[in-house]
């Protein structure tokens, strides 16, 4: 798991002017909570930021007043249209500490010949872990999977020190039988015969 240091500024501004103010020079106002402390109201640097947040679960070291305390991204407003970072809330962890987090589920290889789709029922797998080891990812191979098919959460192989936070039977990935669309000659045909009759 990566960690990632940033350089952050306490801010005692709060309110739609101060974020405006905050996010023209390229910064993002966010918050810091957790372990029963009051919220610490922060600014970020938004390239820093957003390079870091590109890795799912990132474990980010701020640099608050002379200490270092460690956090995991818990909640991120984006731009809907932009994409920029509007707002973000870090979760205050502790080495050794569990937090129970999602983590993407990507999957490896082809499906047997024929007409499948794969449906992702789960895109994400609640799991686990100790905050300074969450995974990135987990892998799941669907080589020669078929319609009925179906990955259950205890089928997926999860890093050492990592545990489901999910039921064991929840389905992660299924295989369905791809539907074959009518034609419209056909269609047309089947509603003259329910006209007629």
């Amino acid at each position: 798991m990566s960690e990632v240091k940033l350089a952050t500024e306490t801010r005692t501004e709060f309110g739609k002017g101060a974020a405006r103010r905050i996010r023209r020079e390229n910064k993002v106002p966010g918050v810091l909570y957790g372990h029963g402390t009051d919220p610490v109201h922060l600014t970020f640097p938004g390239h820093e930021l957003l390079l870091a947040l590109r890795t799912p679960n990132v474990l980010i070291a701020l640099d608050l007043d002379g200490k270092t305390e460690l956090a995991i991204p818990k909640s991120v407003q984006r731009d809907p249209l932009k994409g920029f970072l509007e707002h973000v809330d870090l979760l205050l962890v502790k080495r050794g500490e569990k937090v129970t987090v999602e983590i993407p589920v990507q999957t490896e290889g082809e499906l047997a010949p024929g007409a499948y789709l794969l449906e992702h029922v789960l895109n994400a797998l609640p799991v686990e872990a100790e905050a300074t080891h969450i995974p990135e990812s987990v892998t799941v191979s669907v080589e020669g999977l078929s319609a009925g098919d179906s990955v259950l959460a205890k089928d997926i192989e999860l890093p050492k020190g990592t545990t489901l936070a999910v039921e064991d039977d929840a389905v992660v990935l299924q295989v369905l039988a791809a539907q074959a669309e009518e034609t419209e000659g056909e269609e047309s045909e089947g509603d003259e015969a329910a006209a007629e009759a």
